[in-house]
């Protein structure tokens, strides 16, 4: 009999594994040139230009959709904070130690993604290129971008395990959900160039962050220098936002050819700077 289940179980896994949405093809070649390695079938979707072409309509005609979803975001905070007040604060540790796990693999994952395309980006085409070349709509690269801007809605869950742990929420905290899905939905709905920046640098920093909140909540000892080092890469991941746009609005002044709208280059310019600032003086 347990032999049976064995089996069973095999021939389960493998079937699962060799279902289409899992099976790997080795190498890939993104619209760029960039070659992908163990590339999943459900990152092919936008070689599809028609599938990609209907998720952007979509997302041009209901990108404000973020703006309510933020809004009921600090309604509930509000709302969920008075109600724990007069209630035990619930530890939930696995939970939190699963989710933080889980929000570090993706963000690992997206950024073997990105990474690589961003270095080949600027390496073989240059600067100008990677701030204002629309190559990484589609593609491999083109899905992990659309999966990052979905993923700021479910980021909100972040926040439920301080309003339920009854720590401390600070202001940093909550502005930077909701303004991040605001602007990464806006900033998608018009396809924005110099969102590769802005992708590439969040998962990376997102890859360390979330690892270090996991091993936090299971409580190993983390030397300082780790925090330390994340810290810095997020004020620095401020910096070069700032920097981006600002080399963006001197290409657009130069008549260079830059799909990145002027407003847009205003509102994450201002979305960054204030960034930098509140994290300067959340650490320091």
């Amino acid at each position: 009999m347990e032999t049976i289940q064995l089996l069973n179980k095999n021939q389960f896994l493998r079937e699962y594994f060799n279902s289409s949405h899992l099976r790997i093809t080795p190498w890939i070649r993104d619209p760029n040139g960039l070659h992908h390695p163990f590339v999943f079938e459900f990152e092919l979707k936008f070689f599809d230009r028609t599938y990609a072409n209907n998720i952007y309509l979509w997302m041009n005609k209901w990108w404000w959709l973020s703006i309510v979803y933020s809004l009921m975001y600090v309604i509930l905070i509000y709302y969920g904070r008075s109600l724990m007040e007069s209630r035990e604060r619930i530890e939930a540790r696995l939970p939190l130690i699963l989710w933080n796990l889980g929000l570090a693999a993706f963000s690992i994952f997206g950024m073997l993604r990105c990474v690589p395309e961003m270095l080949y980006s600027l390496t073989q085409r240059g600067l100008e290129y990677t701030i204002c070349d629309r190559s990484n709509i589609y593609g491999i690269t083109g899905y992990w971008i659309t999966i990052f801007c979905i993923s700021k809605v479910p980021e909100f869950i972040d926040t439920l395990f301080i309003v339920l742990r009854k720590q401390k929420l600070i202001f940093l905290h909550w502005f930077h959900h909701a303004t991040v899905l605001v602007y990464a939905w806006y900033s998608y709905h018009d396809w924005t160039a110099s969102g590769r920046w802005f992708v590439f640098m969040n998962y990376t920093v997102h890859a360390m962050m979330y690892s270090y909140y996991a091993f936090r909540a299971m409580r190993y000892h983390i030397p300082k220098w780790v925090q330390v080092t994340v810290t810095v890469f997020q004020l620095s991941q401020m910096g070069v936002g700032c920097f981006v746009n600002y080399k963006a609005y001197v290409y657009k002044q130069a008549g260079a050819t830059c799909y990145v709208a002027y407003a847009n280059i205003f509102w994450s310019f201002v979305m960054y700077a204030v960034y930098f600032g509140l994290f300067l003086h959340f650490f320091f």
